[in-house]
């Protein structure tokens, strides 16, 4: 007999619309924070534009997946950072053990990339993640020990770096998100977005290749040195 729960058929409409290898890939394609277009999302997935688009539009129906147009270009991009959250939770769940291993010398080269540092979605994540959260936590300037928060004096760090956070919207200062490589949480919310904007703003970071990669800039280590007490071999 099927339930009568509400709740429980819309999780099931949710994991379905997850539940799809090509789907899957486009939303942690987006995990990175930009819009891209169908064709990119093909490429990157492996198959037609046709099939993509298909896939695309059922996200966008779900609710997942937020649809822009200019012109005659459609993009689309995770809708909100709530759909971003889930995506790199999900991930997070799986185990070392279980993940596929690299095809070639290129993929091989290019999840270590991500390893070493990455976008999730609108803040930093990998090694580097890791590293300005644990630094920012021996500063005391960042609280794990009841959940993430900033400390008065991390408030005040974020405004000694120009780094404006804003406190308008309903979006934590600061959230732990479980980081799927480092298995260890990094900072996200306001404060970890402000600071990941602000790095590849101002050349602290850099995006490399088509994935969500970054690396740490030399004028890049010697600020997060200076400012955090950062090792540039901690960043590498």
């Amino acid at each position: 007999m099927a339930t009568k729960d509400p709740q429980a058929s819309q999780l099931a409409r949710l994991a379905a619309l997850i539940a799809d290898q090509t789907r899957a890939a486009c939303l942690l394609a987006l995990l990175d924070g930009r819009a891209w277009t169908a064709g990119e999302l093909a490429r990157h997935a492996g198959v037609a534009a046709s099939t993509v688009s298909e896939h695309l539009g059922k996200l966008v129906a779900g609710g997942l997946l937020a649809e822009e147009r200019q012109g005659r270009h459609r993009y689309v991009r995770l809708a909100d950072a709530r759909v971003a959250q889930l995506v790199e939770d999900l991930a997070a769940q799986v185990t070392p053990g279980t993940a596929v291993r690299p095809r070639n010398l290129r993929e091989a080269g290019a999840r270590s990339a991500m390893a070493r540092g990455r976008t999730c979605y609108d803040h930093l994540a990998g090694r580097l993640g890791i590293a300005v959260t644990d630094a920012l936590t021996a500063r005391g300037l960042l609280r794990q020990d009841t959940g993430f928060a900033l400390t008065d004096a991390g408030v005040g760090w974020f405004d000694t770096a120009g780094i404006r956070l804003d406190r308008t919207g309903r979006r934590p200062l600061a959230r732990a998100c479980l980081d799927w490589t480092e298995r260890r949480p990094h900072l996200a919310g306001v404060a970890g977005a402000a600071l990941c904007r602000h790095a590849l703003e101002v050349g602290w970071c850099v995006r490399i290749g088509s994935e969500r990669a970054v690396k740490v800039t030399p004028s890049g280590e010697r600020v997060l040195g200076e400012l955090l007490g950062i090792e540039a071999g901690a960043l590498r």
